[in-house]
């Protein structure tokens, strides 16, 4: 289970730091993300909304249970990021979106992860109940 755990933790942790430090910044329209998202066209009043649908996002991946709502958060997480991809490509050519391809592994990683878990999870809980029922595995 270690071999699942520490590694789903891991990326869950840098998901947590690379999504939640923006989204704070986003939330709070720190001059960094004003003086980005005017050099990308977008309006500044967009920012706290992005940053408060990343740190439900965050918050979701992070509350055990729920399965559905984190299906939904990593996808959210994906789509922001694949926008901020193309924003950038759009603006500052293919190269600049290249510096994205660290945040789709390591939500790749936490998703990845994720559902290991809850397969071994499921299956270490029916291999319980067979065991409680008196047939083998």
């Amino acid at each position: 289970m270690k071999k699942i755990t520490i590694p789903y933790w891991i990326f869950t942790a840098l998901v947590v730091l690379f999504m939640g430090m923006g989204a704070i910044g986003d939330t709070v329209k720190a001059a960094s993300a004003v003086e980005l998202f005017k050099h990308l066209g977008y309006p500044d009043y967009l920012l706290p909304f992005l940053g408060i649908a990343k740190i439900l996002g965050v918050i979701a991946i992070l509350i055990p249970g729920f399965p559905r709502i984190k299906e939904w958060a990593y996808a959210g997480l994906i789509f922001d990021l694949t926008g901020a991809v193309y924003s950038t490509i759009a603006v500052d050519g293919f190269m600049a979106g290249l510096g994205f391809l660290p945040g789709y592994i390591i939500i790749a990683g936490s998703y990845m992860y994720y559902h290991k878990r809850q397969k071994a999870g499921t299956l270490s809980q029916t291999n319980q109940v067979k065991h409680l029922e008196g047939r083998t595995v």
